[in-house]
């Protein structure tokens, strides 16, 4: 639309004939979204990162302090070795997310407190043996 409000016309009636002129040739047909309801968020407080926040939604990411992720990390690493199918990989991975938390605790990144020790090996192993017992 690069055509300029002539001379004399009110602005309000020349935007509608443009409106108007838009919709006999059809260009407000198929627009992405006709049909579908409004976002359930349109009525929130402006935030400048929305478009990041819904990307991520969409594409099913989240961002965790890494304090956070190491705990998270670990609980599947924990539950990774309860499963495991042999003492020497429960030792592999218990070693691996010790190793992480060791250095965690050493050099504490900024967030919340990791809240977490390293795991006792041996202790992760009986556990271990004693799920595979009961099976």
């Amino acid at each position: 639309m690069t055509e300029r409000k002539p001379p004399g016309v009110g602005f309000e009636s020349w935007v509608d004939k443009q409106i108007r002129d838009a919709e006999t040739r059809g260009e407000f047909e198929r627009l992405p979204g006709a049909g579908k309801p409004l976002p359930a968020d349109v009525d929130a407080t402006y935030d400048e990162l929305w478009w990041v926040k819904r990307k991520m939604a969409r594409e099913g990411l989240s961002v965790l302090p890494p304090t956070l992720a190491l705990r998270k990390e670990a609980e599947d690493a924990l539950l990774a070795a309860y499963a495991a199918p042999s003492e020497q990989a429960v030792r592999k991975i218990i070693g691996e997310i010790n190793d992480k938390i060791r250095e965690m605790m050493f050099k504490p990144p900024p967030g919340p407190p990791l809240g977490k020790k390293p795991y006792d090996v041996e202790d992760v192993v009986r556990q271990w043996r004693e799920r595979r017992a009961d099976r």
